[in-house]
């Protein structure tokens, strides 16, 4: 909402000093968003005055048309001739009143207007279009004024182009400040002055005089004024300054009648219509429309109406999308002394804000009416504001008011709220008393009676206002939000951070100091991520939790795994240059719990019951905790001090062992096949006997569908299932001062036997004094055989309370083997 400062001024009484800048400071401290304040005219110098064309004389002979003309400018040149100007407009002729700079001017952007020699003449000044004067971006003549105005008057003030218009974002429930009597209302009362209301007019008693209105859905159109202006002569123009107020809040003036509406419209907030009487059919109406039933707009767009859709009738059919825009047959016609409006009817209607919302989206058709309608307007105000435009048009326009007055009211009684006196104290954690709240109320325009307990009537022009949580913020933001005191809450002592919050610190710790970097997503995904990952239609991942309004159509659902985020954040920054990429995240997945529970709604005045707080979490989804890795390119770099080597499945298994080892778990890898990684790169990772995640290398359909990197490997743990597994928090290792024995073995075992079982058969075995088992080789050959594998171990023993003797450790290591082979089947190779 544009704010020219010069017309906030007529109703509120604002002291002379006061510039635009102050009242963008007050209006922001009282929650109102004024994002600029745009400086109209700035750099703007005269002498620009009013000048009378004399004299045209054509040149010939150039590119383009070029005109010599004479300037009657009165006494603004210092001697009263005429001035000569050369100019290249065409729309304008002998006898016209132009505007005019002469020399020594100088026009917004620092153009400095002096006397030059150009075509052949010397042109001492320019005559001004609409776009060198900054009055908007028509640049296709000069300005031509009406006949009343003397050669030599003021141009600057004549047409006002020096002013401040602050630009207001307006949030969708503050609508009352999407017109100047809003604006000015709020200008009031962070000035402490009265305010002068535009909607505060005589209007007349609605009679039976009036047009026949028929309002066939009250719901939709809960208010409709109807009132007739006659005699309106066709060729009247808007003047000078309905046309600069209009052009400053952003409006193109395009005829008397529709700049009236439009000015009134942003004067007092109620959008209005006007109808060519000679053009209507019978009774005006308001119902839904046919399904399928046609309108052509003001646009000249023919739309295909919807059931659902608010329409304006007369007895050939609709004529008007309710509150968004009017129809063609019934458009004022242009002026002119054959053609030109004479009879106008007003439209001044109340309609439900959101049947106008969806009617708007749902034809793409946004204006400035459907934006008011649909934030909510003052349903009080549409006599008012139908009285003014008659007043308009009457002094305009020549016109003469009938007698006859339409207005068909759906009954509703005012909106009232019960209120603790205290209550916005208790919101804002401070005192204001019961004085503060009652005239802060006030202020805004309610009636307020009571004690401590407060009955509260809302004005009409507020819908925003509906609970005592509302009323309060409008004491709170009065008051000044800067003077909330800043105090910290008191918490108990010796809470400090969950165990889960805990292991999850510990986890992106590990990782990151493994050479991860975070890059958290949104949760976001949609049912092709899961084409695309490979998923079988039975896989439970694909059963999603579905949003009711999602940010984006082609992502509705919630992600059942961390990949698909993590893997387009890998794609993205592969795609701008990075080649070797390691990333980690963390987060919540979302599975459907079976039953769909309806949330209740929480208490915001107290803290909410436990049985409050159990009902809430009945109604969620599933959510675990994951954690998740991708990988692609070098997993270390080549250098001098040697060779660097490609990032692998095991890397991504290795990040698994890393964060288990976070939890306290011991992981058991296995292989596995599992979507979307590749079937001979993939392995399960148990918690015992659990499968709590999987690492390996992505599926090369999956790497080209998503479009990554080669041989991207990726890993995805359940957070919750490890914490569980775990089984409390993890104790840092006991450091023995006795010295290591270390014992190696080759053991030959069939090629299918998994290296892992070897492995626990190897430490189970070996029994309290072993340390550590590491496999250190893998080899095959002639020399094993075929259809076999060795497999080298490095077995660590260690004592706490000895240094343990070769025989000791021999002796654990020869158990260990036994195991080993009574388990797999392994033989020490070379026995």
């Amino acid at each position: 909402m544009r704010v020219p400062l010069s017309w906030l001024r007529e109703y509120v009484d604002l002291p002379a000093g006061v510039t635009g800048r102050d009242v963008q400071a007050k209006l922001i401290s009282a929650g109102l968003e004024v994002e600029t304040v745009e400086q109209v005219g700035a750099g703007l110098q005269g002498p620009l005055v009013v000048g009378q064309v004399l004299t045209i004389e054509e040149l010939e002979g150039f590119k383009k048309p070029i005109r010599f003309c004479t300037v009657d400018v009165g006494d603004a040149n210092g001697t009263g001739e005429p001035q000569e100007i050369v100019c290249g407009a065409r729309n304008f002729a002998v006898g016209d009143k132009v505007v005019v700079i002469l020399p020594g001017g100088v026009l917004p952007g620092d153009f400095r207007i002096s006397a030059r020699k150009t075509y052949g003449r010397t042109s001492h000044g320019m005559i001004c279009s609409a776009r060198e004067l900054g009055m908007g971006d028509d640049h296709d003549g000069i300005i031509v004024l009406p006949p009343e105005h003397e050669a030599g008057t003021d141009a600057i003030a004549l047409l006002e182009l020096v002013d401040e218009v602050l630009d207001i974002a307006v949030t969708p429930d503050r609508g009352y400040a999407l017109s100047l009597r809003g604006v000015a209302r709020e200008t009031g009362i962070v000035f402490g002055l009265p305010l002068s209301d535009p909607a505060l007019i005589d209007v007349p008693a609605p009679n039976a005089a009036g047009y026949p209105v028929v309002v066939s859905d009250p719901y939709g159109c809960d208010r409709f004024t109807a009132r007739t202006v006659t005699g309106v002569n066709p060729e009247a123009h808007s003047p000078i300054w309905l046309q600069r107020r209009l052009q400053k809040v952003g409006m193109r003036p395009i005829s008397l009648a529709v700049d009236i509406t439009n000015y009134v419209m942003f004067e007092v907030g109620q959008p209005l219509h006007a109808y060519d009487r000679t053009r209507l059919n019978g009774p005006i109406g308001v119902r839904r429309a046919e399904a399928g039933e046609k309108i052509t707009t003001l646009d000249d767009v023919e739309r295909v109406l919807d059931a659902e859709d608010l329409v304006i009738t007369d007895d050939s059919g609709p004529i008007g999308i309710a509150g968004v825009m009017g129809g063609a047959h019934t458009e004022i016609a242009e002026a002119g002394p054959d053609s030109g409006t004479t009879e106008i009817v007003i439209e001044a209607a109340h309609f439900a804000p959101v049947s106008i919302a969806r009617t708007a989206r749902r034809h793409k058709l946004g204006s400035e009416a459907s934006r008011r309608f649909e934030r909510g307007t003052d349903p009080q105000a549409t006599s008012a504001a139908a009285q003014r435009a008659v007043d308009l048009l009457v002094l305009l326009a020549g016109g003469k008011a009938e007698a006859g007055v339409t207005e068909v009211i759906a009954p509703s009684a005012p909106r009232t709220i019960a209120m603790p006196a205290d209550h916005p104290d208790k919101v804002a954690g401070t005192e204001y008393g019961r004085e503060t709240v009652v005239r802060r109320l006030q202020e805004i325009g309610c009636d307020v009676y009571g004690s401590d307990e407060l009955i509260v009537t809302v004005p009409s022009w507020r819908p925003d206002l509906g609970a005592p949580n509302d009323l309060a913020e409008e004491v709170i933001r009065l008051e000044g939000y800067e003077n909330l005191p800043s105090t910290l809450p008191k918490l108990p002592s010796a809470r400090g951070l969950t165990e889960s919050q805990r292991v999850r610190r510990r986890v992106g710790r590990a990782l990151a100091g493994a050479g991860y970097v975070e890059a958290p997503s949104y949760p976001f995904v949609g049912a092709e991520v899961f084409d695309q990952l490979g998923l079988d239609e039975d896989d439970a991942r694909r059963r999603t939790v579905t949003l009711a309004n999602p940010l984006y159509d082609t992502e509705p659902s919630l992600r059942t795994t961390l990949l698909p985020g993590l893997l387009a954040t890998l794609r993205r920054n592969h795609g701008r240059g990075a080649q070797d990429l390691a990333l980690f995240e963390t987060g919540l997945v979302f599975h459907p719990s079976g039953e769909q529970v309806a949330p209740p709604r929480l208490p915001v005045d107290r803290r909410p019951t436990g049985e409050e707080i159990a009902a809430l979490e009945a109604a969620l989804p599933h959510q675990p905790r994951r954690v998740a890795v991708a990988l692609a390119g070098a997993r270390e770099q080549a250098g001098w001090w040697g060779k660097g080597y490609p990032a692998t499945w095991a890397d991504a298994v290795e990040a698994g062992r890393t964060v288990a080892r976070e939890t306290g778990v011991e992981l058991t890898v296995r292989q596995d096949q599992h979507a979307p990684f590749h079937p001979g790169r993939c392995a399960a990772l148990l918690a015992g006997e659990q499968v709590v995640g999987h690492a390996g290398e992505l599926h090369p359909r999956v790497v080209k569908a998503l479009g990554l990197p080669e041989r991207t490997s990726a890993m995805e743990l359940d957070l919750d299932l490890l914490e569980a597994a775990g089984g409390g928090p993890v104790t840092g290792p006991r450091v023995s001062t006795f010295p290591v024995a270390t014992q190696d073995v080759a053991l030959v075992v069939d090629a299918a036997v998994p290296a892992a079982d070897v492995e626990r058969a190897l430490s189970e075995g070996a029994g309290e004094l072993l340390e550590s088992v590491r496999l250190f080789d893998i080899f095959t050959g002639p020399q094993i055989g075929e259809g076999r594998k060795s497999l080298a171990y490095a077995l660590r023993f260690r004592a706490a309370d000895r240094t343990l003797t070769a025989d000791e450790a021999s002796a654990a290591r020869d158990a260990a083997v036994a195991a080993a082979a009574e388990r797999t089947g392994a033989a020490l190779r070379g026995a």
